[in-house]
């Protein structure tokens, strides 16, 4: 009778779904955001803004509150100097509440120009939070690392 009440419990505990916290399903987005980056996926990558979001990224010269003017600027971004990629290189992760998370780091971003392929180090800070049941990207912030070029 015992033996069978382990199993019983071994099999609810395998069956039922592995829920992710906060700081996983963000992290999710962020590897969203690399890939469609890396892939030059314009679609793919405003896909996981929030209608709200407020983006700042390296080459912005304002803040931009409207999702047709950050398809604008990955366009200018990611439809160029391919192959485009993106890697965070080293991440902090802090969990605001269960439906936000801040993951600030430094990153790595290149492009090809003229057969050359450009490095441009930065520093990046992703906002996501929960949107009914979806997590999007509600604030967008990426800069060049002080001293060094772009």
């Amino acid at each position: 009778m015992r033996s069978w009440l382990c199993a019983c419990a071994l099999i609810a505990a395998l069956a039922s779904p592995v829920f992710a916290g906060p700081e996983e399903d963000a992290l999710q987005v962020v590897e969203q955001w690399a890939r469609a980056f890396n892939a030059s996926d314009v679609d793919a990558i405003v896909a996981l803004y929030a209608p709200d979001a407020m983006f700042l990224g390296t080459g912005s010269r304002n803040v931009v509150l409207e999702t047709a003017e950050i398809r604008q600027y990955f366009e200018r971004a990611l439809l160029t100097d391919r192959p485009r990629g993106a890697e965070l290189l080293s991440r902090s992760v802090m969990t605001l509440s269960d439906g936000a998370v801040v993951i600030t780091g430094l990153d790595m971003t290149t492009a090809v120009r003229d057969g050359k392929t450009i490095n441009s180090p930065g520093r990046v800070t992703f906002v996501v939070a929960r949107r009914g049941a979806e997590w999007k990207i509600v604030h967008f912030h990426r800069s060049g690392v002080p001293g060094r070029p772009n």
